[in-house]
């Protein structure tokens, strides 16, 4: 079985790009608190993320800096040889589920995701929780359910 499941804030803005397929592809980066650390040890995780399809086209739309998420997904290894012949290992997340960890009230300091589209539309969120898209058919699932 092959399953992690983090939670933590994004280190930057994603970035998304599409294949050749038009299929959406988003990466971003997660800080992962670690829950005990040894003195002089790093206390912080960083973990690559990778989301396909309508779950990339999401990132894109709602996640920023700072956006604190719970991530579900699994661990792949994406080792190379680089050009001086060394083999570098590198791991990287491939994610199954997102969902805000937070509500948009509780992020003192930095914008909430989806801040300016609930402001610019005069919509008032329903209990600090953000609306979802009204672009998603009934028959399309939530690409974070």
């Amino acid at each position: 079985m092959n399953k992690v499941i983090l939670m933590g804030r994004l280190t930057r803005d994603p970035e998304v790009r599409y294949g050749d397929n038009q299929r959406a592809v988003g990466r971003f980066s997660i800080a992962v608190d670690r829950r005990f650390a040894r003195e002089g040890d790093t206390t912080t995780d960083f973990f690559n993320c990778t989301a396909f399809g309508k779950q990339a086209e999401f990132v894109e739309k709602y996640l920023k800096k700072g956006t604190k998420m719970l991530v579900t997904g699994r661990v792949q290894n994406d080792n190379y040889t680089n050009k001086e012949g060394q083999t570098v290992y590198s791991v990287q997340i491939i994610v199954e589920e997102l969902e805000f960890a937070e509500s948009k009230g509780s992020q003192s300091g930095s914008q909430a995701a989806g801040t300016s589209t609930a402001a610019s539309s005069g919509e008032a969120p329903a209990e600090g929780f953000m609306n979802v898209p009204g672009s998603l058919g009934e028959a399309d699932e939530l690409p974070f359910a």
